[in-house]
């Protein structure tokens, strides 16, 4: 499934990044790779932006961003 849509509260962990270059250098930057174990803390109204727990770093992603993150429950 996609990080999109994942619930509030949810573990996760990255399967996959479908994004192109710069967007996956970007997402790395934040510690977000594959095997990465997430946990999806919340979303903004409509979904816009979601907010996930990398470690003990929060992160704000745009709900673009968020579709491009193929993650599986654990």
């Amino acid at each position: 499934m996609r990080l999109i849509e994942s619930k509030r509260g949810q573990k996760l962990e990255v399967v996959k990044l479908h994004a192109n270059e710069e967007l996956k250098h970007r997402l790395i930057s934040f510690g977000i790779m594959k095997h990465t174990l997430i946990e999806f803390i919340g979303e903004a109204p409509r979904k816009k932006t979601i907010e996930i727990k990398v470690g003990n770093m929060q992160v704000a992603l745009r709900a673009q961003e968020a579709e491009m993150i193929e993650v599986k429950e654990i």
